[in-house]
């Protein structure tokens, strides 16, 4: 676990990117440490490296949600709402959100606001015009296919991460379009939101090379849509 950021003040968020593919021995503690839930799902995986990347990612996360709380990571009870959207029942002030890609995952978590995060493999095969059309607004798309050829892949996964980052923020699961706000997109230029979203802060970064990912938070909770 690779703690990229780590500031546990009131407004703060902490960053850890996690390595997925894990000996036997982690596995074995990590699956230790999930509940009943965690168990059934991971047994719906047919694939073994599918199965076991799920159960590293769920086991890091329980430790570093553990270690920030001072609880054993077996001991904390995790529960979704009617969004899917992730939440701790014995300490609900202790935001937290999970992306995964390609063997790593990203987990962010921050006190007293709204926070959600993306990572992203960046694959060139799904950075297609045709994948971009149907997923971004017209104004993101139109500013993405006038970059040069070269900064293309780049400017699909920074609007891509950060859209994603942005829904998973507002805990809304897939009810709320991505076209239904704009973000920047040019590679090299400040991360922000380009349509009017309030009270919303943006970063973007590169925590390994070959992946794009996202940070979006807001002070208190997510507001209603």
């Amino acid at each position: 676990m690779e703690l990229l950021s780590i500031d546990r003040k009131p407004g703060a968020a902490t960053i850890a990117l996690v390595d997925l593919d894990v000996d036997a021995e982690a596995l074995k503690r990590y699956a230790s440490w999930l509940d009943i839930a965690e168990r059934e799902r991971a047994t719906r995986f047919r694939n073994d490296r599918d199965r076991n990347r799920f159960i590293a990612r769920r086991g890091q996360l329980r430790e570093l949600l553990g270690r920030d709380l001072g609880i054993a990571p077996g001991a904390l009870r995790l529960a979704e709402d009617g969004y899917g959207k992730p939440m701790l029942l014995d300490a609900p002030e202790l935001s937290f959100n999970l992306s995964h890609s390609n063997g790593r995952a990203l987990i962010a978590t921050a006190r007293g606001m709204a926070i959600g995060c993306d990572i992203e493999w960046r694959n060139p095969e799904l950075a297609c015009p045709k994948v971009a059309k149907r997923l971004f607004a017209p104004a993101e798309y139109e500013e993405l296919i006038a970059l040069p050829a070269e900064q293309w892949t780049a400017g699909f996964y920074n609007c891509w991460t950060r859209k994603e980052a942005y829904v998973k923020a507002l805990g809304l699961g897939l009810s709320y379009p991505l076209d239904a706000f704009t973000v920047s997109i040019v590679p090299g230029k400040p991360a922000r939101f380009t349509s009017d979203e309030k009270g919303w802060a943006m970063t973007s970064f590169e925590p390994a090379p070959g992946f794009q990912a996202a940070l979006v938070t807001r002070a208190g909770p997510s507001p209603a849509r």
